[in-house]
């Protein structure tokens, strides 16, 4: 078919004007193309003309023939089972002609195309794919060498498990020796060149060979199939061959070899370990950051191993200085991080400043929350922020360098002071603020791991970190707050004047920075604090409220967030000794604010709902002059989230179910108020229809509903037990089959 097939003139324009239209900027444009590219998937030779643009109309621009490409890798992977079999020969025969097209982007895209065909369960049925791939990685022309390796690399990723299966006789066997022999490999009529004379861009393709020989073993270190067992020692050989490649692809796809390598077969290592530790040192501090960043992931693993301690203990004083040198903050993290924004409080949070949040389930008692915030329940306890406290998202060199620090703190405890220490001590002295900073992460980073070491030294580090709070620079502000957060246990343990009536004061201070990331880190590490103080913090509740409530008019949506946790955790650590006039007064008037500002689809009620359960729960018969609104209003999220689940499940084609959190935390303030307000909740419970609503949510298929509603539960049974009583028998059946 492939020899007979010509597309019609008038169809193949009016198909690539769709195309380069489809590149328009303009969502509109985009929108409305859509339905038209997909009408054409009812025509089975649109994807005859997609091949064509793509692999043969090559006085188009590439990405007009990209797009004709992905558009077909998207068919195939929706529709490839009922495409005609004359097609399917096409499209298998174009796309490995297209291996060795002179664009890059034209070749990955080929090889993407490949491997999602493979992935329909093809490689059984396209025998000749392997086979082919195999010989144009030995082709002389670097180019078709380079696509050849892109598809496998891609096939790889997608198709290990059949690429190690008896039905196809194991391609591995095959595979993997012939991918290691490329490790160093360069064609025989190039060989006896030094690399620098090639042209750039067969220099390049040369790399990417090499780097995709290796990623090619690499997607099968974790599963370790017998193929690559027995050939784990040329492979370790081949590694050791280009771990000082010139390329940084090369080397990162070395790193991340020697890593995986550490994790599943470590004894396989273990007589090459001293030289592998000396390289990973070296490729920590490597120029390239993604080099650095896999080699510094080795540290995390390695401390996970038996032998750290007896291998890695030598080059602790190799091993430090690197670590903390990479917890200081790149060029490109200041950049994004604004740190040049000092007082930005004034700035509105743009929507994506603001990350997915998550409910945090209602218990009735906190007071044993660990004191480093790593029980992972709310947005404070991320271990990307506890390990960093710069909300940058993306996993870099200073967050793995701080997380080993931590691991390897954990491992050598006490005995990793005579070498940090002294470090640390000449840092937190330096005039350069990023290197200040960066030691008062690694101060925090060790807090748990070297405790017993460091309660000597605490005092004067302590009284340094509460100083520091007052530092000009807004990030060493957020880190020390952060740094103060991993002591508080300590802190508290120690009389009051001594330090805790210092830091609370710096720390509210802190808490309304002008500073937004300040004012985030200062209200987390106070919550921290809360949780460590609990009822201790009695004394100074006037002053922390003033400074809590105060925060309601500086801060932007963000913070807010951070802010009712932060008033929800005193709640929950202070319990009723908030239940005072003055206190109240104090206390519900902003919330209430807020409570009667937002609407009822609003996703800023979740937070507020779970602050005022706490609260509720606290203030007990104070909460009574706000109960009733806030009943109803609760009651009738329930019952509108039920509703809208009803119409969701019977016209699943025109309704989107609703967001059931709005039921969750609906129900968990019910719970804190029918915790705290005990039997004054009966009249509430009377005029309302909750243990219906209720009913019906202990039947939820989402098992979050159903935990709050057996809160509820338990809560109204103690409250109003004659009010839950005649419902007892259907409760029960419910109650049983969970």
């Amino acid at each position: 078919m492939a020899l007979t097939w010509q597309p019609d003139p008038g169809s193949l324009q009016q198909i690539m004007h769709l195309l380069k239209e489809s590149q328009s900027p303009d969502t509109k444009t985009q929108q409305e193309l859509k339905p038209k590219l997909e009408a054409l998937n009812q025509y089975p030779d649109f994807n005859n003309y997609l091949v064509y643009v793509f692999t043969k109309v090559k006085t188009e621009d590439e990405p007009t023939r990209a797009i004709a490409g992905l558009i077909l890798k998207n068919n195939a992977k929706v529709y490839y089972a009922s495409f005609p079999a004359e097609i399917k020969s096409f499209i298998k025969q174009e796309a490995l002609q297209a291996i060795g097209d002179p664009s890059p982007l034209i070749r990955a895209t080929a090889g993407t195309l490949i491997s999602t065909i493979a992935m329909r369960g093809e490689l059984a049925s396209w025998p000749e794919l392997l086979p082919s791939l195999c010989h144009f990685i030995d082709d002389p022309n670097y180019t078709v060498c380079e696509g050849a390796f892109s598809a496998l690399h891609k096939i790889c990723e997608d198709c290990y498990d059949q690429l190690d299966s008896d039905a196809l006789d194991r391609p591995l066997n095959v595979l993997i020796p012939k991918f290691i022999q490329f490790f160093s490999h360069q064609s025989p009529s190039i060989r006896s060149l030094p690399l620098p004379s090639l042209p750039p861009n067969v220099l390049l393709d040369v790399f990417l060979c090499r780097s995709h020989a290796i990623a090619c073993v690499n997607q099968f270190i974790i599963t370790m199939p017998t193929a690559l067992v027995a050939n784990i020692v040329p492979f370790i050989e081949g590694l050791f061959a280009v771990a000082g490649d010139e390329d940084p692809e090369v080397r990162k796809n070395v790193c991340r070899a020697l890593v995986m390598l550490l994790d599943v077969r470590a004894t396989d290592l273990l007589s090459h370990m001293h030289p592998i530790i000396e390289y990973m040192l070296v490729r920590t501090q490597d120029a390239n950051e993604a080099v650095s960043l896999e080699a510094c992931e080795f540290w995390l693993t390695l401390a996970d191993q038996a032998i750290c301690k007896e291998a890695l203990g030598p080059h602790l004083n190799q091993l430090i200085p690197i670590l903390l040198n990479g917890m200081k903050y790149a060029e490109i993290d200041l950049i994004l991080l604004k740190a040049d924004a000092e007082e930005d409080q004034d700035v509105p949070d743009k929507d994506s400043d603001i990350r997915p949040r998550f409910h945090r389930a209602r218990t009735h008692h906190q007071e044993g929350a660990r004191p480093d915030g790593a029980d992972g329940d709310d947005d404070r306890d991320s271990d990307e922020e506890d390990l960093t406290a710069d909300s940058l998202s993306d996993w870099n060199l200073r967050k793995c360098s701080a997380a080993a620090l931590d691991v390897l703190s954990n491992v050598f405890n006490e005995d990793l002071l005579p070498v940090l220490l002294p470090l640390l001590k000449q840092n937190l002295s330096s005039q350069d603020w990023l290197v200040k900073e960066a030691a008062i992460l690694a101060l925090g980073a060790v807090s748990e791991g070297c405790m017993n070491g460091m309660l000597a030294h605490l005092p004067q580090l302590v009284s340094f970190l509460i100083s520091s709070l007052s530092d000009r620079k807004a990030l060493v502000r957020s880190i020390t707050c952060w740094t103060l957060s991993r002591y508080s246990h300590w802190i508290v343990s120690q009389p009051h004047d001594q330090f805790l009536k210092r830091l609370m004061s710096e720390l509210l201070q802190r808490v309304l920075d002008s500073n937004k990331r300040v004012q985030e880190a200062a209200c987390s590490a106070f919550a921290t604090l809360e949780e460590e103080a609990c009822t201790e913090l009695v004394p100074y509740l006037a002053e922390i409220l003033q400074v809590l409530m105060s925060a309601f008019s500086k801060y932007q949506a963000k913070n807010l967030l951070i802010l009712y946790d932060a008033i929800g955790t005193l709640a929950d650590s202070v319990g009723n000794h908030l239940n005072k006039a003055e206190f109240i007064q104090l206390l519900m008037p902003p919330l209430i604010g807020k409570w009667n500002e937002l609407k009822d689809e609003d996703k800023d009620l979740f937070p507020l709902l779970e602050c005022l359960s706490s609260v509720a729960t606290a203030l007990q018969s104070g909460f009574l002059p706000y109960c009733e609104p806030v009943f109803q209003r609760c009651v009738g999220l329930v019952a509108h989230t039920l509703h809208q689940t009803q119409v969701a499940i019977a016209n699943p084609e025109l309704c989107a179910p609703p967001d059931k959190e709005f039921m969750i935390v609906a129900l968990d303030l019910l719970s804190g108020m029918a915790e705290g307000l005990g039997s004054n909740i009966e009249a509430l419970v009377v005029r309302s229809n909750i243990l219906t609503l209720l009913y019906q949510c202990m039947q939820d298929p989402m098992p979050e509903v159903r935990q709050s509603s057996f809160a509820l539960l338990g809560d109204l049974t103690k409250a109003c037990f004659q009010h839950v009583k005649p419902c007892v028998g259907e409760f029960m059946q419910v109650l049983g089959r969970n």
